[in-house]
């Protein structure tokens, strides 16, 4: 009886074990997990009210096992043991319907933190977060928008012990370890900051851009910190150039002088800005405030007709921001982050006086020397007007044109101008438009073929190129930047040449302007394929390769002006781009009317050009070879021409492929049965050659791949 009572007991602590388990599981954040303990707690119920536990006594004599006693013959303890269990069981469910009704409570506490966070009251943010955590403790994105909103209040120390709290819930939470990151930067505790960031990176590799900023941005400040410890070094040494930049902020600081004493001073506070420390001592006693502050400086930035005293204090404010800005990160934030800014610099960069354009743009010019410079511009000026303005520097004749653009460059070269470019098209569509309009004779070629080949590169993205073929304004400044070119072909060939990429661009995808629209750029781009430059060739070729296929009164009329012997010309002259456009030509042409199968036939009468791209290993060249072979053999008498050829077997292994272009094998597989329409004796070869099973199998293939 003992050992029997030992056992009774082993199974009553493995019972309360499990049903620990189940509550431990009905606590769960994870949705399955708490379903699985609930449906598990509802099961061992359903068992212990129909009476079919599993703690049955058992007793064995010779073997034979003796069913349990009545139940109300049952030993006392047992009883006890499984009313503790139901009690149990009873209690979970109800701790998992209270846990439910707190995380509603919590989520609508998180949602009211979260407006008030988005208008800036952050006191009352984190009144909700913490009302929020009082109903559920282990909710982490209480403790996360908590933390951030602790960071705007500049209670970081807070912010780092919610940021752990977030991490004991998850210990994978990249939020929680952003603004922990954030936080320890606050502080100034680099090395821990460094390590949040590289956290992120273990935890989500894709994260690794955003990672890479914030890791910037504190080698930055780390930086600036060290610079200025140096510069306050300085400064108690007695250091001559030190003391006298202190005091020169301090002399510039005087209100109300006249504009040639702060012009005056400021010149003299240029030329100590020669070294590091310096700059840095400009920065750290309110330099750019003393400035930027300064009444009598800023009525004569805003004045709009400049006097040369006005003109002088402008130069010399301008040279100043040049000259602490050198080769210092923080300072050029400092200075891009000056209220009024955003729209002063564009302003000067399009002033009437020159010199204000060109201090402008030399400032401009160091400041995106670097991708942080860059990106502070991006995200502090006002582009529209920054974007018109350096379009203005195409009426400078000289080398400023070159570097206007070229600046213009840089900046399209990131992400954020061209998001911004997008979103913003419909504003600047008239400076573009004016580019086009312009009087190509007073331009620099060289910085208008930079200007054009940077809307090019804009018109890549599908959205912008929309914009730009629906504007008809745009689209007729097109039409009339052709004709300017063409009228001065070797001054402005660069500029057509890029200027074709932009049309080839604009004509990927229909609808274009209009029908008419497309006629007039097929027209001038047949013309150019008398050209005797290979670029040129190449490039109106393409455009013709997307114009074409419009309308079939654009194709006769193409087709009346010898399009067709032009490609054929460029097929037989090889290269590696051109073909693929005039394949695709020749194709479209060959589809739409029967005298273009006619010439091609009559001009390749043998099919050698033809045959010559089916070998060829570009998917796209194959596809339109076989699309135009297939539409020849509607000529009569035309597939005689291949009896002696192997174009049988050639194009069954292509139909019969695995082309990553389907077109290539629906195209050959349409070309073979075409053939065999036309001459039954190719019908006998694909038989000799099992191609019937090939192409069922193809067809197959295609319809379900």
């Amino acid at each position: 009886m003992a050992e029997e009572r030992e056992k009774d007991l082993q199974k009553f602590l493995k019972d309360v074990d499990e049903i620990t388990s189940l509550i431990q599981g009905m606590n769960s954040d994870d949705p399955d997990v708490q379903q699985k303990a609930v449906l598990e707690t509802e099961r061992r119920l359903l068992r212990t009210e129909n009476g079919q536990g599993e703690d049955v006594c058992r007793t064995t004599l010779n073997k034979t096992v003796i069913s349990p006693p009545h139940p109300a013959t049952q030993n006392a303890d047992d009883l006890n043991s499984e009313a503790f269990l139901v009690s149990l069981e009873k209690d979970a469910k109800e701790r998992a319907k209270k846990r439910q009704e707190n995380r509603v409570i919590a989520e609508a506490l998180k949602e009211k933190g979260n407006e008030a966070f988005a208008e800036g009251d952050y006191e009352t943010a984190v009144l909700h977060y913490s009302e929020g955590l009082k109903k559920l403790k282990d909710m982490k994105v209480l403790y996360t928008n908590r933390a951030q909103a602790y960071i705007k209040l500049g209670d970081y120390q807070k912010a780092l012990v919610d940021c752990d709290w977030a991490l004991k819930c998850d210990e994978n939470c990249t939020k929680a370890y952003f603004h922990m990151g954030k936080a320890h930067l606050a502080l100034k505790n680099y090395g821990q900051s460094r390590e949040c960031y590289q956290k992120i990176l273990e935890i989500d590799p894709k994260l690794q851009p955003q990672v890479k900023d914030c890791l910037h941005h504190v080698g930055l400040q780390e930086k600036a910190e060290l610079q200025e410890k140096e510069a306050h070094e300085s400064l108690a040494s007695g250091n001559n150039t030190a003391v006298t930049t202190r005091n020169l902020l301090e002399t510039l600081s005087k209100p109300d002088q006249i504009p040639l004493f702060y012009a005056g001073g400021i010149e003299i506070l240029t030329e100590m800005m020669a070294e590091g420390t310096e700059r840095t001592l400009f920065r750290t006693h309110s330099g750019f405030s003393i400035i930027g502050d300064n009444e009598v400086i800023r009525r004569c930035f805003s004045s709009a007709g400049k006097d040369a005293v006005e003109e002088t204090v402008c130069l010399s404010v301008l040279r100043l921001w040049q000259a602490v800005c050198r080769e210092n990160e923080e300072n050029q934030r400092l200075l891009l982050t000056c209220p009024g800014l955003g729209g002063l610099l564009p302003c000067l960069l399009a002033s009437g006086v020159v010199t204000l354009r060109q201090q402008s743009l030399a400032l401009l010019l160091q400041l995106a020397q670097t991708e942080t410079g860059r990106s502070l511009i991006l995200s502090h000026l006002d582009l529209t007007r920054l974007l018109t303005a350096l379009l203005s520097f195409l009426d400078f004749s000289d080398k400023k044109a070159n570097t206007a653009m070229g600046l213009l460059t840089d900046l399209a070269l990131e992400r954020r101008f061209q998001v911004w470019f997008q979103a913003s098209l419909p504003g600047v569509l008239p400076a573009l438009t004016g580019v086009l309009k312009r009087d190509l004779k007073t331009t620099n070629p060289s910085a208008l073929c930079q200007c054009v080949a940077i809307v090019g590169n804009l018109s890549a993205d599908a959205a912008t190129r929309r914009q730009l073929a629906g504007c008809e304004e745009f689209g007729d400044a097109c039409l009339g930047f052709m004709a300017k070119c063409e009228e001065d072909a070797d001054v402005f060939r660069d500029v057509m040449y890029t200027f074709l990429g932009l049309l080839m661009n604009l004509c990927v995808h229909a609808p274009f302007v209009s029908e008419a629209w497309a006629m007039e750029v097929t027209r001038r781009c047949v013309v150019l394929l008398d050209s005797q430059d290979g670029g040129i060739l190449t490039r109106a070729a393409g455009v013709l390769s997307r114009t074409l296929p419009t309308s079939l009164k654009i194709v006769q009329e193409a087709l009346q002006a010898g399009v067709v012997r032009k490609m054929i010309k460029f097929l037989k002259a090889g290269g590696q781009t051109a073909p693929r456009y005039a394949i695709k030509t020749l194709a479209v042409c060959t589809n739409s009317c029967h005298e273009a199968r006619e010439e091609v036939v009559r001009l390749d009468k043998k099919f050698h050009v033809l045959m010559k791209l089916l070998s060829s290993g570009d998917e796209i060249l194959v596809g339109n070879a076989a699309l135009c072979l297939g539409n020849c053999m509607e000529v009569p008498n035309a597939a005689a021409a291949l009896l002696k050829t192997e174009v049988v077997k050639v194009l069954l292994a292509h139909a019969g492929g695995d082309a990553q272009e389907t077109a290539v094998q629906l195209n050959a597989g349409i070309a073979l049965g075409k053939l065999c329409t036309a001459d039954p004796r190719y019908a006998a070869q694909l038989r000799g050659l099992h191609g019937l099973e090939i192409l069922s199998s193809t067809v197959k293939h295609i319809k379900d791949p």
